[in-house]
């Protein structure tokens, strides 16, 4: 049986046994997840109904493998009282999937994981990009909420904060809400298509020479590259790069346009390769003459939910 999951506590670093003062350390946290943390809260009263407190429970928390990252990464430059205050931060999302690939991609190089440079990018509707040094996070593209990082099926990603009150006093009617409302919902790969969040359907309308949806795909691409480049630099280099989720394992194209912007770091993928690397399959696309390792490794979040 699958555990509960929660998005998100910063009190918790690691997998928690159910106990009462777990759940209201989630409750705690509702209004930076409200989507996800009281739903969190349902499955565990329901089993608790179900089962008893006779089998145990154990909350997992999406922010637990970030926990290692630098105050100076996970600070934002806004004044400290909203840190000391408001728990103001930079949380990061997806840490069991970034868990998982970046041990698998070890085990596949049957290397220790505290002896790699990895950058783990898991693109699917909801993306994150994370960089792990010595077996620990340095950064990750999701803030304070998972809206933050690169552009996603239907959230903005970063962006320039003045761009929130800019539309603010344009849109008069517009309430704190609404704008939230748009950010996470009607923008992305959405908004700028104009055509669909599910890249799919984006795909199609691109092969078919529409502009807006090959803008979208050239905008994901390049933002994916620059956040790569970035976390290199956190990094001091890169050992291995690996894709992972809906967009990761399956769009060999999104995977190329990316590393052809990396040959300066001597990445080189095998194009046949990468192209029948979908579907479920796990391996290698980078050629033997490469000097970054890059992997498609499909996500298990589940098997680190109960570790």
């Amino acid at each position: 049986r699958r555990p509960p999951r929660s998005t998100l506590s910063s009190s918790s670093a690691a997998s928690d046994v159910y106990k009462r003062q777990v759940v209201n350390i989630i409750k705690d946290f509702i209004p930076l997840a409200p989507l996800h943390n009281p739903a969190g809260i349902q499955g565990i009263n329901a089993c608790k109904d179900v089962f008893s407190d006779k089998i145990p429970q154990v909350a997992v928390f999406d922010t637990s493998f970030h926990s290692t990252m630098p105050k100076k990464a996970y600070m934002f430059a806004v004044p400290y009282k909203y840190y000391e205050e408001h728990n103001i931060r930079r949380y990061g999302f997806h840490g069991t999937s970034h868990r998982y690939v970046s041990n698998r991609a070890a085990q596949l190089l049957g290397k220790n994981l505290k002896d790699l440079k990895i950058i783990t990018c898991h693109l699917g509707n909801g993306s994150s990009i994370t960089a792990i040094k010595d077996g620990k996070v340095k950064d990750t593209s999701m803030g304070l909420t998972p809206l933050d990082g690169i552009m996603m099926g239907t959230r903005s990603g970063t962006l320039d904060p003045s761009v929130v009150t800019f539309i603010a006093n344009i849109e008069k009617g517009m309430s704190p809400d609404d704008i939230n409302n748009m950010l996470n919902k009607k923008s992305g790969l959405l908004g700028i298509s104009g055509i669909s969040s599910d890249d799919r359907d984006i795909s199609d309308a691109a092969n078919n020479g529409d502009s807006r949806a090959i803008l979208a795909h050239d905008m994901l691409a390049y933002q994916i590259t620059k956040f790569v480049g970035q976390y290199t630099a956190v990094l001091n280099g890169l050992d291995t790069l690996v894709f992972t989720a809906g967009l990761g394992e399956n769009q060999p194209k999104h995977r190329e346009a990316v590393c052809e912007n990396l040959k300066f770091l001597g990445v080189e993928i095998d194009k046949d390769v990468n192209d029948n690397m979908i579907r479920g399959k796990e391996g290698k696309i980078s050629t033997s003459n490469s000097k970054v390792d890059v992997f498609v490794i499909p996500t298990n979040c589940l098997l680190y939910t109960s570790d």
